[in-house]
């Protein structure tokens, strides 16, 4: 008899299977990268790990009313002095040519409470899968955030990047400028030649990370690394520190993170599993009815009363123990999963508070000051009153201004994605 754990699982993997397949057939938008909204509605619909999540989830509420179902009813058929001795016939096998034949039918009644709560439990166990679902979820769409924030560091970087390198270009043709007419030393032409060549270099660097992001986003996509991704476009706002309460905040983890959703499922299934096991401590009931056939007619009907008796008191005990035990672990663990949660908050907050505040000096203080420094540097410069040295330093000022702006932007999402992982939504 093929066993029904596999033939379920087949089921669920056939269904993938073809869920992906007509998934992976529908061409994907051709602005897929630009936002991140569009890549959290394509990983949502596509996602096939994600998919597996939810048909495990299907299959088990399915799993709901076969928990609570009273066990199949019993038919016996006995044929009874099928020689035929008694009467001088010979062998025989059917009903009416027999001495007599005996039809039962026997229904099983578990103990009380024992069905409700398998169903319960069963329910409850639905119940954790479709969290795990929504966790699932959660982490896949906090590290397709994640990538995300590096790819648009990336893409901003390499284009700030380039923006200054036509700087320094322009910081070379004017030292060219100044050495032919004798007005600056040759080193000041030869010292923009390295910039120019270091910024090239890290140009380089930074088209390699940009690739490495598009590759990590594919990835996170389920789609080959080297697929089309847009530029992404945009960054979009962060919220305000004044919604980032810690104690609300603090309240939403406890009450919608869902991997705590899940675990609170979990304990819910322990403790109607261990009011199972605890039901085996009553006997199980057996009814049932036999009628007895005499030729060609009814000649006679027996009632059945059946009663197991619970005497293996060890083996309960030790099955009674083994529930407690597993409802202690759940509870434990979530106990666990909530201080780690709570912590994570705590330390998240902490870095993109302080990822505001270095944004709002840098945007409005550094960057301002680096760019008022560069022009008064390179008038100087092509009046004779400054150094190139000084012009070369404001550039690199401004370029590291602008760097640390876009880094702390980037890191400010990441640590965002990760506190809406936590709590299981969009801030």
């Amino acid at each position: 008899m093929k066993n029904p754990t596999i033939a379920r699982r087949a089921a669920v993997a056939a269904a993938l299977a073809i869920a992906c397949s007509a998934a992976a057939a529908q061409p994907a938008p051709p602005d897929l990268g630009a936002t991140l909204e569009g890549l959290l509605a394509y990983a949502k619909e596509r996602h096939p790990e994600l998919r597996a999540m939810r048909l495990e989830a299907e299959a088990a509420a399915q799993r709901v009313a076969p928990a609570g179902a009273l066990p199949d009813p019993m038919f016996q058929v006995e044929l009874r002095d099928v020689t035929n001795e008694g009467s001088g016939g010979s062998f025989n096998l059917l009903p009416a040519r027999v001495g007599s034949t005996r039809y039962q039918i026997r229904q099983t009644f578990p103990a009380w409470g024992k069905r409700d709560a398998k169903r319960d439990a069963a329910s409850a166990a639905a119940d954790e899968a479709a969290r795990r679902a929504d966790a699932t979820w959660a982490e896949l769409a906090m590290r397709i955030k994640t990538a995300y924030a590096r790819y648009w560091q990336a893409s901003e970087s390499l284009t700030q990047t380039r923006a200054l390198l036509d700087l320094v270009d322009r910081l070379e043709r004017v030292a060219q400028a100044r050495y032919a007419g004798g007005l600056a030393a040759q080193q000041d032409a030869i010292r923009a030649q390295v910039e120019r060549t270091s910024m090239a270099s890290d140009l380089a660097m930074l088209d390699s990370e940009l690739q490495s992001a598009r590759a990590r986003i594919n990835g996170l996509l389920a789609r080959p690394p080297e697929a089309p991704l847009a530029e992404p476009r945009g960054e979009g706002a962060l919220p305000a520190l004044a919604r980032l309460d810690a104690a609300a905040l603090r309240e939403r983890v406890l009450a919608r993170n869902p991997q705590l959703a899940a675990e609170d499922a979990r304990i819910r299934a322990a403790e109607r599993s261990k009011d199972a096991v605890f039901a085996n401590r009553y006997p199980e009931f057996t009814f049932g009815i036999a009628p007895i056939q005499m030729r060609n007619r009814l000649s006679e009907w027996e009632l059945m009363f059946e009663i197991n008796i619970p005497l293996q008191r060890q083996t309960r005990r030790s099955e009674e123990a083994e529930a407690l035990s597993m409802l202690a672990a759940a509870q434990a663990r979530r106990e666990a999963i909530a201080t780690e949660a709570l912590a994570a908050l705590g330390e998240n907050l902490a870095a993109l508070e302080a990822a505001h505040r270095v944004e709002t000096l840098t945007a409005t203080s550094l960057l301002p000051q680096a760019e008022v420094t560069l022009a008064s540097a390179l008038a100087g410069y092509e009046t004779g009153k400054v150094d190139f040295a000084t012009v070369l330093d404001a550039q690199r000022q401004i370029r590291q201004a602008r760097i640390t702006l876009i880094r702390t932007r980037a890191e400010a999402r990441m640590r965002l994605a990760e506190i809406e992982r936590l709590l299981g939504d969009e801030l």
